[in-house]
């Protein structure tokens, strides 16, 4: 051995020859965790991503008894139905009460103050030119049935009509609301019925009687949230045959349109209904028929006319 060098034991010689070495482990961890890191983001991003189409999903809404008895709100998930506290734009608190939807009766998915209903409001339902504003009149909250009700013809009708409908229902009180802000105060949407006496219709000074009268709009089966109300097919059925169709989006006047300019009037408070007028033609309906009201997504309102004394 030279004289002033010195020889390092074979481990202390491996440890200090093991910089490279060090420096390769330190990189492939440094990959290795940002791998992890990756694999981890992608697996919250999926998650996320589950949990807001979750949300996203169209929630549904029905008001049932059982036996007679009192009437209640429920979310309906399946097959079930879970008792809520009270009317979803009030409160979503479960009681923890659910039952069987086979083993309650449906009832108008609806509880309105105010009934507000459009005249005139498709194309297809008028002769000439739309008018500037929209055609508006109110019905009694009596007049509303619901999906497992008749549609009891008074004796005195002579020309009982259907019209196939779409209704929305206001979820917080609207005083002089922007249309781009409209959308903030609608709740939900549900099928409807708008039994009209034709008779009545033409002779009466107003309208209250031919359109308002008992029993004569139904609405069901659900209500539901979460759908689009501008895009929504319309269908209705006389005895099983198809003889209206349109979609919500051939509205002259739109639902935003319809909130804003009926607060401009008049306060709109939580659970209040505003109708979108009917479409194309129609016809006669007589004791034993049945007519249906299909909105996509909200389901299939089914009611049967009878005679009344």
């Amino acid at each position: 051995m030279a004289s002033g060098q010195l020889t390092l034991p074979s481990k202390q010689r491996s440890i200090g020859c093991s910089s490279t070495q060090l420096a390769r482990n330190q990189d492939f961890s440094g990959r290795l965790a940002m791998k992890r890191l990756m694999t981890l983001s992608v697996a919250l991003a999926l998650a996320l991503s589950s949990l807001l189409a979750v949300a996203q999903e169209p929630e549904r809404f029905v008001r049932y008894s059982q036996g007679g008895g009192d009437i209640s709100w429920g979310m309906v998930h399946g097959d079930e139905v879970f008792q809520l506290a009270g009317a979803p734009y009030d409160t979503m608190e479960h009681t923890g009460t659910k039952f069987d939807m086979s083993d309650v009766r449906l009832e108008a998915p609806v509880d309105p103050t105010l009934v507000f209903m459009t005249a005139f409001n498709f194309r297809s339902h008028i002769t000439g030119d739309p008018a500037e504003y929209p055609g508006l009149f109110i019905v009694p909250a009596s007049s509303i049935v619901g999906p497992e009700d008749p549609i009891v013809r008074p004796a005195e009708s002579q020309n009982l009509h259907y019209e196939a409908e779409m209704a929305i229902v206001i979820g917080k009180r609207a005083e002089n609301v922007a249309v781009a802000d409209a959308h903030e105060y609608i709740f939900g949407v549900t099928a409807g019925n708008d039994v009209s006496e034709r008779a009545w219709q033409g002779g009466d000074i107003q309208w209250v009687r031919a359109k308002g009268s008992r029993g004569f709009n139904a609405v069901g089966p659900a209500l539901v949230r979460g759908l689009d109300y501008k895009n929504l097919q319309i269908t209705g059925r006389h005895n099983g045959e198809v003889v209206q169709g349109q979609n919500s989006n051939d509205l002259i006047f739109g639902m935003e349109e319809m909130v804003s300019y009926i607060s401009s009037f008049f306060t709109l408070e939580p659970g209040d209904m505003i109708w979108s007028g009917t479409m194309g033609s129609t016809r006669a309906m007589v004791p034993g028929d049945t007519y249906e009201v299909e909105i996509e997504g909200v389901g299939v309102l089914e009611n049967e006319v009878v005679q009344g004394k």
